[in-house]
């Protein structure tokens, strides 16, 4: 395929493909268990053609729809073994490949944005992608001054499939809130859209890339390549070679594994009092633990501007929570449109549903597993009537906070890490510790 499939109706009939596949291995399979298979082998058989087909259609859709196989990439550690091991394989190339496009698109794309004479920008280009994500992929070449570069390349149709997959997303949104009273959908789908929609102007990616480089230059545990040349559907950055988390989480041993967990968790809390953002795409394709043992950082296209740094509310409302203070705690919850003003709440369901994400700030070392995880994923699926989480809201302004606390932890609990997280949100995390002892908030 040389471009992305952009007709809405192709697009919906893609997905649609996903369960009625589904349907029909688990027939073929049916036939295959007469003809004298057993069970076992031909559900593994169907979970295993399953994950394939998700894999090839989301990675051909990429859009929206390639972001939310992202999303469970790195959410499938939340799901029981026996459940997720066919699929986490698949599920886990997601983080860093998609079906790339071919060698003539990129260079007809190439053409479009830099001229007919594209190539003299570069010493050396390499045709095959070194990356392929949701909305472009990566290629490695060599810039006309000698330096090693990543050039990022939008794909052709990126910005109509990312508005069309959100579109039939927003379509659900009655579905949301009929399983969570408490949610305002409209508004959260909303803020989620535009915010993704931001990262097909590769013009504030690069703003946003320098401004990260600017603030880590230099430090002794982060790298964050510099942008050498942008437009808008072009990135050209610093090259930098690394082990990609995702093979960390699979091949590393415990102590590189405890390094990346707690770099990853100092790097997303200290973003916003350092550089006035928050990196809001924390999956495992976007960072490589570098020969030196630092932390390098790529793919700056989801960003949560924080000018004022980290929103204090969180820290002060997890410090009242340890401290036993619940009243208080509902009451500033309530403040900040966690919980909407027609709902009401159980206050020790809530203190029991919030006890386990609390938990890493109460001790001197915690360690992060997919057991934990699990657990807490079945507490927050449960969508009986009387489930705490039915009636808690995610204010717009919150969205992208909220997204990088669940994948992050996600991606903690694929890598399995112990180390002192509370130093980190005693250092970063404003509110959670007294005032002296917090860094200041980057200047507006």
């Amino acid at each position: 395929m040389s471009d992305l499939p952009r007709n809405a109706v192709t697009r919906s009939a893609k997905l649609a493909a996903l369960p009625l596949g589904f349907a029909g291995r688990t027939a073929l399979g049916l036939g295959k268990r007469i003809g004298g298979k057993s069970a076992e082998i031909v559900a593994q058989e169907i979970q295993e053609r399953t994950a394939a087909q998700i894999f090839k259609i989301l990675g051909e859709l990429k859009g929206g729809a390639m972001k939310l196989g992202q999303a469970l990439s790195i959410f499938e550690a939340a799901l029981p073994s026996e459940i997720a091991g066919p699929y986490r394989a698949t599920l886990t190339r997601l983080q860093d490949a998609a079906p790339p496009l071919p060698a003539a698109t990129v260079h007809r794309v190439l053409a479009e944005e830099l001229g007919d004479d594209w190539q003299e920008n570069f010493l050396s280009f390499d045709d095959r992608p070194a990356a392929a994500a949701s909305i472009g992929q990566v290629h490695r070449a060599v810039w006309h001054d000698g330096r090693e570069v990543a050039v990022k390349i939008q794909y052709p149709g990126a910005g109509k499939a990312l508005i069309s997959d959100f579109n039939q997303l927003a379509r659900l949104g009655k579905l949301f809130g009929a399983l969570l009273p408490g949610l305002d959908v409209k508004a959260v789908l909303a803020e989620l859209k535009d915010r993704v929609v931001e990262e097909l102007d590769y013009f504030l990616e690069a703003e946003a890339q320098h401004a990260f480089a600017v603030a880590f230059k230099d430090d002794p545990d982060f790298r964050v390549p510099d942008v050498i040349a942008a437009n808008e559907h072009v990135l050209v950055t610093e090259w930098i070679d690394g082990t990609p988390l995702s093979k960390v989480i699979t091949d590393g041993g415990r102590e590189e594994r405890d390094r990346a967990g707690l770099l990853l968790t100092r790097f997303l809390f200290s973003s916003p009092a350092r550089v006035g953002m928050l990196h809001a795409d924390p999956h495992p394709g976007n960072f490589r633990m570098l020969p030196d043992g630092r932390l390098g950082v790529l793919d700056f296209g989801a960003v949560n501007r924080l000018p004022d740094g980290y929103p204090p509310v969180f820290g002060r409302l997890v410090r009242l929570f340890n401290q036993g203070d619940m009243d208080t705690v509902v009451e500033g919850l309530r403040a900040e449109g966690f919980i909407r003003p027609h709902i009401e709440i159980d206050v020790e369901a809530l203190r029991a549903f919030l006890a386990p994400y609390v938990e890493p700030t109460q001790v001197e070392e915690f360690s992060f597993s997919r057991e934990w995880l699990q657990a807490q994923a079945a507490s927050a699926t449960d969508l009986r009537p009387t489930n705490v989480v039915r009636h808690l809201n995610l204010p717009a302004t919150y969205v992208l906070i909220h997204r990088v606390h669940a994948a992050g932890v996600g991606v903690l609990c694929q890598l399995g890490t112990t180390a002192r997280f509370r130093d980190e949100v005693l250092t970063w995390v404003p509110g959670f510790a007294d005032e002296e002892n917090q860094r200041p908030a980057p200047a507006s």
